[in-house]
């Protein structure tokens, strides 16, 4: 049986396929303005990869934001739940997933079969997601896949102590001014980051053991034993 899914997301699109079980193909892109758009393009393309056609399909799900309206889509889950399926899927000991994704970032609680138990979300500030590192990043000048590498390369990054990541994007830009290293900046805003989507953690009262879904898991903490749950 051949099944496919697709996550409209607030910044990517992803499609994937699956064949008994197996991947098959991935494919992502950015979010466009017009979610059936994004959907349609980043699906077309996974699979005319993959010698497919829509026919060929069995069973498609949506999820994301714009979930409810993929045309090709059988049925739609939240992404709240399927972050906790695949994950839980893949690591079949996780009962925390982090998801940190462009516009919000979201702690979830699952149970032994990856059900959905209990979740907390940002509401007041993108503090936590891949726009906060956007903003940051920008203001130092450097690439969002910059700051891992930088991060881990550094001696003494100082604190972000602004609240709101727009103000604390002009903290980084004075650093940078001040003549502070790149290398300590980035991990400032990596800690920085990762300290507010701690703060869901923790009121969600996460269990052992952890995963990290979403854009900013392939951003690196450049001092993970300072930021035990």
């Amino acid at each position: 049986m051949i099944l496919a899914g697709c996550d409209v997301g607030s910044a990517t699109t992803k499609a994937v396929v699956m064949d008994g079980g197996q991947l098959r193909g991935s494919e992502i892109g950015r979010t466009r303005g017009e979610a059936v758009r994004s959907a349609c393009t980043v699906m077309d393309r996974l699979i005319g990869k993959l010698g497919l056609s829509y026919s060929d399909i069995d069973c498609c799900v949506s999820t994301g934001y714009g979930r409810k309206l993929i045309p090709f889509a059988n049925g739609d889950v939240s992404e709240i739940s399927c972050h906790g399926r695949g994950a839980s899927w893949l690591v079949p000991s996780v009962r925390t997933i982090i998801d940190a994704g462009g516009q919000d970032c979201k702690a979830i609680r699952v149970d032994e079969n990856g059900t959905l138990e209990e979740f907390r979300m940002n509401t007041k500030c993108a503090a936590g997601t891949g726009r906060a590192l956007e903003l940051m990043a920008e203001s130092c000048g450097v690439a969002v896949s910059e700051l891992g590498p930088l991060a881990l390369e550094a001696s003494d990054p100082p604190v972000l102590r602004k609240p709101c990541c727009v103000m604390a994007a002009f903290e980084a830009r004075h650093l940078v001014l001040e003549g502070r290293d790149s290398r300590d900046i980035a991990a400032a805003i990596g800690n920085y980051v990762a300290k507010r989507i701690l703060v869901l953690v923790r009121g969600l009262g996460g269990e052992k053991e952890f995963a990290m879904t979403g854009g900013l898991s392939l951003i690196h903490i450049s001092e993970p034993t300072r930021l035990q749950v």
